[in-house]
């Protein structure tokens, strides 16, 4: 199995091959509108240097012409922070944060009724712990540890705006949990997008 087997839906409902994107990098991020992390729709969309001073260029839109997709997974499994419907949804980030990138239908990212792409995505690349320098590590890791006490050993989404990196071949190579700082993950990017 590889990534572009899998077929999702898009905020539509109408079937998508993932397929369809093969030779692109890929940033699949499951979202939600109510979260503490929810303003990072706009550190995907916007606010990332260019080389010329004070010059500021989106992210998706500075690397979309690059090769670079974001798909955006809403997701209503942590702490029912995205309740609205996928038009609902659509219609807060185009409001809020003029969001380009192609955005799907609701999902779940663990347990038994989640999408099979998230199965697939959390078999190549396991939790690795979140940023110890972020504000909220230490908020997530005790409400975390609170539930399950084993959960930094397990694979599962831990939370809103986890991000999985796949390279222009369709392998995951990188998993961002939502502490991770947005420098890195453009770093990141950048790297295989020369490739």
């Amino acid at each position: 199995m590889q990534i572009y087997d899998f077929t999702v839906k898009n905020r539509k409902g109408e079937e998508i091959s993932l397929e369809s994107y093969k030779g692109k990098v890929l940033l699949i991020v499951n979202t939600a509108t109510r979260c503490g992390f929810t303003p990072q729709y706009n550190d995907l969309e916007k606010l990332f240097e260019k080389e010329k001073l004070f010059e500021k260029e989106k992210l998706f839109e500075k690397f979309n012409k690059d090769g670079l997709e974001i798909l955006d997974f809403p997701c209503n499994q942590f702490g029912n922070q995205a309740p609205e419907t996928n038009e609902e949804i659509h219609n807060f980030c185009q409001l809020n944060y003029e969001v380009k990138f192609d955005q799907f239908s609701k999902i779940e990212v663990n347990g038994k009724n989640a999408l099979p792409l998230f199965n697939y995505l959390k078999e190549q690349k396991g939790f690795t712990g979140f940023d110890p320098t972020h504000k909220l590590t230490p908020v997530l890791t005790e409400m975390l540890t609170k539930n399950d006490p084993d959960f930094a050993k397990k694979s599962d989404i831990k939370w809103n705006f986890t991000k999985f990196l796949i390279d222009k071949s369709g392998n995951v190579v990188a998993r961002f949990e939502p502490t991770a700082s947005l420098e890195k993950i453009e770093e990141e990017i950048k790297k295989l997008l020369e490739k």
